[in-house]
This record gives C-alpha cells, sequence and structure tokens, in this order.
C-alpha cells in the first residue's frame, strides 16, 4: 500500500494524459465503456510489465489509439507534435517555459 502522500503519478505527462482523457470522454469524444475496451486492449499487449510501471504509457497508447479511430489526429499527426515538442524543448533555454513556437522546424 501506498504512503498516503504518496504522489498519484509519477511524472506530469500522466496527469496531463489523464486529464486530457477525462476532457475528451466530458467532451463526449467517447464513452466510458469505449475507453476501458481501449485501455484494457493495451495493458493486455504481450511484454506488458507485470508491475504496472508502464501503466500510463499503455494509457498514452489507448488515447491515440481512440483519437485516431474517431478521426481525431491519426497517429502521424500525433508524432508530428511530439516531435515538434521535442525540438521546442532542445531549443529553449534552461528555465525558460517550453513553448511550441520555440520549435525552429525539422531539419534536414
Amino acid at each position: 500500500m501506498l504512503p498516503a502522500d504518496a504522489p498519484v503519478f509519477a511524472e506530469p505527462w500522466q496527469a496531463e494524459a489523464f486529464a486530457m482523457t477525462v476532457a475528451l470522454h466530458d467532451s463526449g469524444l467517447f464513452s466510458w465503456s469505449e475507453w476501458a475496451d481501449a485501455l484494457s486492449a493495451e495493458v493486455k499487449q504481450p511484454g506488458a510489465a507485470s508491475d504496472g510501471h508502464d501503466y500510463y504509457e499503455h494509457w498514452l497508447a489507448a488515447l491515440e489509439n481512440l483519437l485516431a479511430a474517431k478521426g481525431v489526429a491519426g497517429k502521424g499527426d500525433v508524432d508530428a507534435l511530439a516531435a515538434a515538442w521535442e525540438r521546442a524543448a532542445h531549443a529553449t533555454p534552461h528555465g525558460k517555459p517550453i513553448l511550441l513556437e520555440n520549435d525552429p522546424g525539422p531539419t534536414g
């Protein structure tokens, strides 16, 4: 059992993925049963950690799959946006907020 003061999320991105899922459900994009089916399919994938340490990676994959299935954002769209955020993070000076407009764009 976790101590009462233990953080619910190990990383900020996990809380953000959780919040996005709740917001998208609340907006009517999917039902909780659709979400449960999507998440269940992900956590049952071969190679899932038996101790559950990769739970939010599966959560994120389930969310991305639902976004694609609903026609909101395909895998290429999600990957391109993730790459833009990564470039923005590398282009942002230490201690400054990472903003998408800091993305210098793809190189090569």
